[in-house]
């Protein structure tokens, strides 16, 4: 099969960028220009609503195997527990936060890819791009020294924070470093009962915060800030630096041991104004950074690549015109947008050494956390259910007081209704099964499944999209409604 699309970085964003191509039956080929796939454990948390939309490309299930459940999260502050979050209750079929490491969800995702005939091509790197308007001409280098010519419809940049193809593009990534100085150590821990092996420890501590993820056996995620940076970042901490914080912030007994991974970091705000240029896009670390709180980094990648792999695929595929992909820009900066904003917030707050702010953080943290609403709402927020695109221009409502979801909203579809939604990037109609839905899905077929699912509530039609939320609702029977949703997104 001929490449119509070129996704140059192999991690997490790129590799489900080519995953959702491929079962679409968009010919794409991925490069990468490290050799091999990274040891490394780097991002931990997966998310409710990545499994959920990793769940139409059948890859949960052994992302699951691969990682551990954490049920929910304990926060300590002033040297007690202050509160306590569960994920059990959220209306997802993955109640739960997967901490599985980076390079265990990279070697599931390639797996998957390579199922479908698509293998990474590694020691590969992009060198120069031209976008003439109707294709992309790219060179690539392999190890040899030799270069291959590609020519391509589209090319999507997943090529990190550093990205190349950002780079020269000249878009400029738009934000600030943070200044405080932090440490990660991917490390085994042993010796308290207080650490738990289903749910992640927050410590928020007068010097500093300090967050243990548990990932398999007695191996643990440990990240601390240090407080103000100055100057250089500084050297990677050692085991006994780790166990120092360990001692100061944790519970007594926590005895740190075999170090995997020991590293030094910042934090980047950063944002680019636009994922599009012509035929080229930028997904995750290309596009934003932020800070790790709330492990939703990865995840946002993941889901731009989700979001723009449809919509490049009815483009690829002549059902939809070009237009269709500006809306990726439109709905995914708000999010990235969004996401910067909170994260910085909340490192900001957990980070803060003012002895004052600190005591009305501790007394805040045990009243709100201590209200079940509060509990059920930041819950859904780090679990990313609650994303979704109410202001996009591809999310339409035909009348007013419509029963949910709404336009833009996530529609929480039982797996059960999941199959068809894997074959090809189509919308799926709820409503009655009469025979003008027939008709009207038979009209459709090139962009609407065959199959018509059960209304959420009777009375109304959904038309729900391929990466499963509402695109548009009428009150049923509406059918020039739907009929005109369907006719803006496919005119030419």
């Amino acid at each position: 099969m001929n490449a119509s699309v070129l996704v140059v970085g192999a991690g997490p964003v790129g590799l489900t960028m080519a995953l959702e191509l491929a079962r679409y039956g968009v010919g794409v080929r991925i490069v990468d220009k490290l050799a091999r796939r990274s040891d490394k454990s780097k991002a931990l948390a997966v998310w409710a609503r990545t499994l959920e939309l990793m769940d139409r490309a059948a890859v949960s299930d052994a992302l699951v195997e691969a990682g551990l459940k954490a049920n929910g999260a304990r926060m300590f502050a002033g040297g007690r527990q202050v509160g306590e979050l569960t994920f059990s209750d959220l209306p997802s079929v993955h109640p739960y936060v997967l901490l599985i490491t980076q390079d265990e969800t990279e070697r599931v995702l390639e797996q998957h890819l390579a199922a479908l005939g698509v293998v990474v091509e590694r020691g590969v790197e992009l060198t120069d791009f031209a976008d003439d308007g109707s294709h992309v001409a790219s060179a690539l280098k392999r190890g040899d020294g030799s270069v291959e010519e590609l020519r391509t419809d589209w090319l999507v940049g997943c090529d990190g924070a550093h990205s190349s193809i950002r780079h020269a593009l000249g878009k400029s990534f738009d934000g600030k470093t943070v200044p405080t100085d932090f440490i990660l150590a991917d490390i085994h821990l042993s010796g308290s009962a207080e650490i738990s092996r289903a749910q992640i420890s927050m410590f928020a501590h007068a010097d500093g915060l300090l967050m243990l993820f548990p990932i398999r056996g007695d191996r643990y995620r440990v990240i601390a800030d240090l407080g103000q940076a100055s100057g250089a970042l500084p050297e990677d901490p050692t085991l006994t630096d780790v166990q120092a914080v360990i001692d100061d912030r944790g519970v007594p007994g926590i005895v740190a041991h075999d170090p995997i991974w020991l590293s030094a970091f910042r934090i980047n705000e950063r944002l680019v104004e636009d994922y599009r240029s012509g035929r080229v896009f930028l997904a995750g670390d290309a596009a934003h950074v932020h800070s790790p709180a709330g492990g939703q980094g990865m995840n946002t990648g993941m889901q731009d690549a989700c979001n723009l792999a449809w919509k490049l695929a009815l483009v690829c595929a002549g059902a939809c015109p070009s237009e269709l992909l500006s809306t990726y820009s439109t709905e995914r900066r708000h999010v990235a947008q969004e996401m910067i904003a909170e994260t910085g917030k909340l490192t900001a707050t957990m980070t803060t050494k003012n002895p004052l702010l600190q005591s009305v953080r501790n007394t805040a943290l045990h009243f709100f956390l201590g209200l079940p609403a509060v509990r059920h709402a930041l819950a859904a927020q780090l679990s990313e259910i609650e994303i979704g695109y109410p202001d996009s221009p591809l999310s339409r409502e035909s009348a007013s007081l419509l029963p949910k979801p709404h336009a833009g909203e996530r529609a929480a579809l039982p797996q059960s209704e999941l199959s068809a939604a894997r074959a090809t990037p189509r919308f799926t109609l709820f409503a009655e099964a009469t025979d003008a839905a027939r008709q009207f899905v038979n009209a459709w077929a090139s962009v609407v499944e065959s199959q018509i699912h059960k209304p959420f509530s009777l009375g109304t039609a959904w038309l729900v999209r391929p990466d499963g939320y509402v695109g548009t609702a009428a009150q049923d029977g509406d059918w020039n409604a739907l009929n005109a949703y369907l006719k803006s997104l496919t005119a030419k």
